[in-house]
């Protein structure tokens, strides 16, 4: 019997399902949303609410749970000082989530994903979506400036 059993196998093993969420969750802190199926979407989104609720922890154990559930490493091979700054400011995962993704959800109790449902893929019609983060973070337009509540905008003479 499957009683309390409700992990989504998506036709997987055990460490293949593990890595591919691994994988979409690190796509979706990088790139702030991403398009998949139904599904995985549902699987990853459990992930990520976990690896972003240790992002707000903040903490050195915090960083080592979430590289290890990620799976992130530095680069394989040697880079100059520059590139070291450029992949670590684009492509670092733990940096991106500790530094820009946690922070924006610091006033938040969960619920930080969305999943928006697609039309259906043509070649199998499997339903996509696209799983994303739920605030500010996923538009990177500046907010237009407002002048402060007290002060009138002065009128113009003609």
């Amino acid at each position: 019997m499957r009683h309390l059993k409700r992990t989504a196998k998506l036709g997987r093993t055990g460490e293949h399902r593990n890595a591919m969420l691994a994988n979409l969750v690190s796509s979706l802190i990088k790139h702030k949303r991403v398009t998949t199926t139904l599904a995985k979407a549902k699987a990853a989104r459990s992930v990520a609410e976990k690896i972003v609720t240790l992002g707000k922890r903040g903490t050195v154990q915090a960083r080592r749970l979430a590289a290890a559930r990620l799976r992130t490493h530095g680069p394989t091979v040697d880079l100059t000082k520059e590139e070291k700054k450029k992949w670590r400011a684009n492509e670092d995962v733990i940096r991106i989530l500790f530094e820009d993704v946690a922070p924006a959800f610091k006033g938040r109790a969960g619920g930080y994903t969305r999943i928006v449902k697609l039309e259906q893929r043509p070649g199998d019609a499997a339903p996509k979506a696209i799983l994303e983060w739920v605030d500010e973070i996923a538009t990177a337009a500046p907010a237009p400036e407002t002048a402060p509540a007290g002060e009138a905008k002065p009128e113009e003479k003609k």
